[in-house]
C-alpha cells in the first residue's frame, strides 16, 4: 500500500471546478489498522502500538476512525475530547490540528471519533478525501488509524489510502475466515478503483472459486497478456501493490502463535498474494487489568508477556520499508 493508493477515496474534479487544496505531506507514513470483525481487540493494539512508537522516540498521532463508535480515548485513559473527528467532517473546524488532544503520553497525540454522531459515521466520497489529505499533513512520523469493525467501503476506502495496512485477528476459526474476508474485500475494492470493470469481475470470480480455467489473480494477468498487454500491466501493478500484515492477538498455546503464518500461507497458495506477518501478542491477564483501570497495557504492566509481544510488533512496523 502507497500514496497512490489514496486516489481510492479522492474526489473526482469535474472539468472547471478547483481540484483540492494541495497540502503538505508531513506525516511520514500513515499505518491503517483494521480487522474483520468487533471484539478482537484492534483499538486495544492501536492505543498500545501508537504507545510504543512514541516510547521508541517517533512522534505519533492516533486516529479513531470507527465513527459512529468511538472509544479509542478510554484505552488511552482520558477523558471523551471536546472536539472531534465530527467536527472536521462538519466542518466546524477546518484543521485536524483544533481536534489533536494530548495523551499524557510524550509524543503520543489523539484525535477521537465521533461516538454519537451520525454525519461523521458516513463520510461522503469528498469527505473522505479531505480527512485523508488533511490525516497526511499532520505533524507526525506515524499517523495510526483505529478503523471500524467490518467491510463497509468506508473502513475499506481508509484501509488502502494508508502506506500499510494492519489485520488483527484471533487465533480462532471464525476470526480467521473474517480476516479472509476483509483482506478479500479489500484487495477486491482496491481493483475496482485502479483496473478496468471487466478485470476486476474476472478476478472477483477467480477469487470466489467460480472460474475453473484460473487459479488466481496472477493467471488473469497471464491471460491479458495475450489479448491486452496494457490491462494486464494495470493489474500486475494492482497485484504487486497490495501487502496487508497480520497482527495475532490473544496468542494462548505454541499452536496459536504459529497461526499467522500459517493464514499467511494459505493465501499465498490459494490467491498467490503476499500476506506478511507483523507479529504475535500473547493472551495476557494485564490486558484486561489494564482496560479497567483505563490504562494503555504498555503503561499499567511493561513487562507483561503481552507487552513484549507489542514491542517486538513495533520494532518490526519501524523496520519496514515505506
Amino acid at each position: 500500500m502507497n500514496e497512490e493508493s489514496a486516489a481510492t477515496i479522492l474526489p473526482f474534479v469535474r472539468p472547471g471546478r478547483a481540484p483540492p487544496k494541495k497540502l503538505p505531506q508531513r506525516a511520514k507514513k500513515v499505518i491503517a489498522i483494521g480487522g474483520g470483525k468487533g471484539g478482537i481487540g484492534k483499538s486495544l493494539v492501536s492505543a498500545n502500538l501508537a504507545q510504543a512508537l512514541a516510547q521508541r522516540g517517533a512522534r505519533v498521532v492516533v486516529v479513531d476512525l470507527d465513527l459512529g463508535g468511538a472509544n479509542l480515548h478510554t484505552c488511552l485513559g482520558i477523558a471523551p475530547p471536546a472536539v472531534t473527528l465530527s467536527d472536521f467532517v462538519s466542518h466546524r473546524v477546518n484543521s485536524l490540528d483544533a481536534a489533536l488532544v494530548p495523551t499524557g503520553l510524550e509524543r503520543l497525540q489523539l484525535i477521537s471519533g465521533a461516538s454519537d454522531a451520525l454525519d461523521a459515521a458516513n463520510p461522503k466520497h469528498a469527505a473522505k478525501g479531505r480527512l485523508m489529505r488533511h490525516l497526511r499533513s499532520l505533524d507526525a512520523d506515524y499517523v495510526l488509524l483505529d478503523l471500524g469493525a467490518g467491510t463497509g467501503f468506508n473502513t475499506l476506502d481508509f484501509f488502502l489510502a494508508a502506506d500499510h495496512g494492519l489485520v488483527v485477528l484471533l487465533p480462532e476459526p471464525t476470526s480467521v475466515e473474517n480476516a479472509y474476508r476483509f483482506i478479500k474485500a479489500a484487495f477486491f475494492r482496491k481493483l475496482q478503483a485502479v483496473v478496468r470493470q471487466e478485470t476486476a469481475e474476472t478476478v472477483g470470480r477467480v477469487l470466489a472459486g467460480k472460474d475453473p480455467e484460473l487459479r488466481n489473480p496472477w493467471d488473469c494477468v497471464a491471460r491479458l497478456r495475450e489479448r491486452d498487454p496494457q490491462a494486464a500491466t494495470e493489474l500486475e501493478l494492482a497485484l504487486s501493490g497490495f501487502h496487508p500484515f497480520l497482527v495475532l492477538n490473544q496468542a494462548r498455546t505454541r499452536a496459536d502463535f504459529d497461526v499467522g503464518a500459517t493464514v499467511a500461507l494459505a493465501w499465498k497458495k490459494f490467491f498467490g498474494l503476499e500476506l506478511g506477518t507483523l507479529g504475535s501478542i500473547a493472551y495476557d491477564e494485564a490486558v484486561w487489568q489494564a482496560v479497567r483501570a483505563r490504562k494503555p497495557f504498555l503503561v499499567h504492566a511493561p513487562e507483561s508477556p503481552a507487552a513484549h509481544g507489542l514491542w517486538r510488533l513495533a520494532e518490526n512496523l519501524l523496520s519496514l520499508a515505506p
